[in-house]
């Protein structure tokens, strides 16, 4: 943990501790970690603990790196298990784009009766040069290699180079929030487009028919039925849609491969010359915007980068060459097919007309409809895993409030947050109702992932400048892949009003919540000051003696995510000894560190010296379940047998033997803005808006098992300058002024 975190603000005492509960499980005993916590209990060993943590720093946490501060970062093994998870996990989006690229490059140029030589190598040549070069190289080739500790995603990206510039945020959020508004809209495409495909079978035809509303229904039920099972994990997911993913790449690339056989001259469209020659022919009817279909079949790439920590790079590396050959098959055969039957008046008759479904033999295309709609299922779990990803590294950024995260399975970047998959659950509801068909829901598809794209080039230029020190090479890079997303953006610019609104309102709406974030917190920054405990233990030692304050309880808790032994954030002393001094017989400060090592259970303490300030520093595995309650009971009967801790008898029971243990309290801090409060009225609205965005998530006595706990909220004021108050004049009790 670098020193500005060490030092940054505690914005609420209780909600900001890195990583939260797991799945509940039985609660693990705690080891006291060696060497960090204090005496025995004799004088002699709370003197040289007194003595040694005049000069500690920081706690270091279990397991670390020598030399390093951040923990040893999980490596996700190849192997065959794990390939079979990235396919099932990773390539579900880019996966299913021939199911729509060629029937929308189709439909932009007049319909299968324009279908011409010229127009299906061109078109091909194109989609096969824009996953090559968007996919291949930037992605799997530099993408992959700018890992935040195992970790992918623009955010991820961002938290490597932030140090190079605070402008840095602005393309990290708009990036960040352009793909999080696009993975709202995949899952709705994609499957609805699956759904569509049952009307090309007679049977399914016959129930489903023409009325549009038949394919919303079915829609919402599979919606309902993908966001419900996130609970369950990557992992146990991945398990299950592997096979399935793995017989869709192999269904692509056979089909594709026969079609392929039937027209050879098909494999000209490998060259980019026809491409290009194409791109600027007086025959190409959609001119530029071409392109904006052509990037439909890239749109998974942004996802595959954040997928990385679920899976693994290694796993991508060796799944990837795979992948991309059905992929290309399946576009070759598409456009023999096309070649095969251009100018036909019965395809021409057709609504909507798909290649992809359309030139299935009769006897293939019931097998091959049901596969693609269980492909474009799984198409929508690559982005929702990768939107767990990206929040939950925003929220490590301070850019999105803390969630509770649960981490399903044995690797922690397999995460599942459940407000996220509430809202995006809302979200993919609202546009299947909103737009209805495929082909309204194609139209806003693809320009805001090109926004991201985009964003993603110029980190990834500071990241091969700054941090690998290359020197020539970011400059090209940058240069090339600014000018062919520009292109592609501009050619999806016409998405706009057909749809593209929604995705970019949506972006916008993220991004403001991120932006007040932000600020909110740059104002709490510049107020937040640690205080050193020690010069505050003679006041409590007062306060504990002190019988005219009644004693609140035996034991008062209150959780910090500052891990410097020897500093508190000046609200905790505040709450206890200005806002009505709180006594009571010992105060506990806590925080909690999630570690990577799945099972950890361990803990350090201070006691400066004395048997009635505690500062407990808990280290837990991400598996284990945050039963604080549970942990300091534990604690406390340890420091009892030690000797450490005075007993707290009880006088009343309703047992026979009372235990040694006294009460406890649980103090969450809540920050205010008092409205005397002297900032300007821009930092103002910032923190409203903040405290406004926190109220929505969620309740941190339930991330840390205190529902059944003694529990009390206090507000205390965000520290600035008041404005002076205008000075009254004393009259006589009988005037008037």
């Amino acid at each position: 943990m670098s020193s500005e975190d060490k030092n940054r603000e505690l914005d609420e005492a209780s909600e900001e501790t890195d990583g939260v509960a797991a799945p509940p499980d039985s609660t693990s005993s705690l080891s006291i970690k060696p060497n960090l916590s204090s005496g025995k209990g004799n004088k002699r060993g709370r003197k040289r603990a007194a003595a040694s943590s005049r000069k500690r720093k920081p706690v270091r946490p279990p397991k670390t790196i020598k030399g390093a501060s951040h923990p040893q970062t999980h490596v996700i093994p190849v192997s065959l298990a794990a390939m079979l998870v990235t396919i099932g996990v990773v390539y579900g989006d880019i996966g299913t784009s021939p199911m729509y690229v060629t029937k929308a490059l189709l439909a932009g140029n007049g319909g299968i009766m324009s279908v011409t030589e010229e127009f299906v190598l061109g078109a091909l040549s194109l989609v096969i040069w824009t996953v090559t070069l968007l996919t291949t190289v930037k992605y799997v080739l530099i993408s992959l290699k700018a890992d935040n500790y195992g970790e992918g995603g623009i955010f991820a990206l961002y938290s490597i180079v932030r140090r190079y510039g605070k402008w840095l945020i602005i393309p990290a959020m708009l990036g960040g929030s352009a793909l999080l508004a696009d993975g709202v809209l995949t899952p709705a495409v994609t499957i609805t487009t699956g759904v569509e495909g049952l009307r090309t079978i007679p049977e399914t035809h016959a129930i489903i028919g023409d009325n549009q509303m038949n394919v919303v229904v079915i829609t919402l039920i599979i919606v309902c039925i993908l966001f419900v099972v996130q609970r369950a994990g990557t992992s146990k997911i991945g398990r299950a849609f592997g096979p399935v993913m793995l017989g869709w790449f192999l269904f692509l690339g056979i089909t594709g491969l026969l079609f392929t056989f039937t027209n050879p001259k098909i494999l000209l469209a490998i060259n980019p010359v026809y491409g290009l020659q194409f791109l600027f022919s007086p025959n190409n009817h959609a001119g530029i915007m071409i392109l904006g279909s052509c990037f439909l079949a890239t749109t998974g790439a942004e996802a595959l980068y954040s997928d990385m920590g679920h899976v693994g790079k290694g796993n991508i590396y060796a799944t990837w060459p795979f992948v991309k050959a059905c992929l290309i098959l399946s576009y070759l055969g598409q456009g023999a097919w096309l070649l095969a039957n251009a100018g036909n008046p019965e395809l021409a008759a057709i609504e909507d007309l798909n290649p992809f479904f359309q030139m299935l033999p009769g006897v293939a295309r019931p097998f091959g409809v049901v596969f693609s709609v269980l492909a474009a299922i799984i198409a929508s779990q690559a982005l929702i895993t990768g939107a767990f990803s990206l929040v939950s590294e925003a929220s490590r950024l301070d850019l999105m409030p803390h969630l509770q995260v649960f981490y399903p399975s044995e690797t922690k970047g397999q995460l599942y947050i459940p407000l996220v998959n509430k809202v995006m659950w809302a979200g993919c509801i609202i546009v299947v109702l909103l737009f209805q068909s495929s082909a309204h829901m194609e139209a806003a598809y693809g320009l805001a992932i090109t926004i991201t794209m985009l964003c993603t080039t110029v980190l990834l230029f500071i990241y091969l400048r700054r941090v690998r020190k290359v020197k020539l090479f970011p400059f090209i890079f940058l240069a090339f892949f600014v000018m062919l997303e520009g292109f592609f953006f501009g050619s999806s610019l016409t998405k706009f009003f057909h749809g593209g609104y929604f995705t970019i309102l949506l972006a916008a709406l993220i991004m403001g919540i991120m932006l007040c974030w932000y600020a909110g917190t740059a104002v709490e920054r510049r107020q937040a000051t640690l205080l050193p405990v020690r010069k505050y233990l003679d006041q409590l030692a007062r306060l504990r003696d002190d019988t005219t304050y009644d004693r609140l309880c035996d034991n008062l808790v209150y959780l910090t995510n500052g891990t410097n032994t020897d500093y508190l954030d000046r609200d905790i002393l505040y709450s206890i000894l200005d806002k009505h001094p709180k006594r009571a017989r010992a105060w506990w400060f806590i925080n909690v560190e999630v570690m990577d090592d799945p099972h950890t259970c361990a803990y350090s303490i201070e006691d400066f010296g004395t048997d009635y300030v505690f500062r407990v520093h808990l280290f837990l595995g991400y598996k284990v379940n945050q039963r604080i309650n549970a942990y300091l009971r534990q604690i406390v009967q340890d420091l009892s047998a030690t000797g450490e801790l005075p007993p707290q008898t009880r006088d009343y029971s309703v047992y026979k033997r009372p235990s040694p243990i006294g009460s406890f309290q649980f103090c969450m801090i809540r920050k205010t803005l008092a409205p005397e409060s002297d900032v300007v009225s821009r930092e103002r609205t910032a923190i409203g808006l903040k405290y406004a965005i926190r109220s929505f998530a969620g309740s941190p006595a339930q991330w840390y098992g205190l529902e059944n706990s003694s529990v009390f909220v206090e507000y205390v004021p965000l520290f600035t300058k008041f404005k002076s108050a205008e000075k009254l004049v004393r009259i006589a009790p009988d005037d008037r002024p």
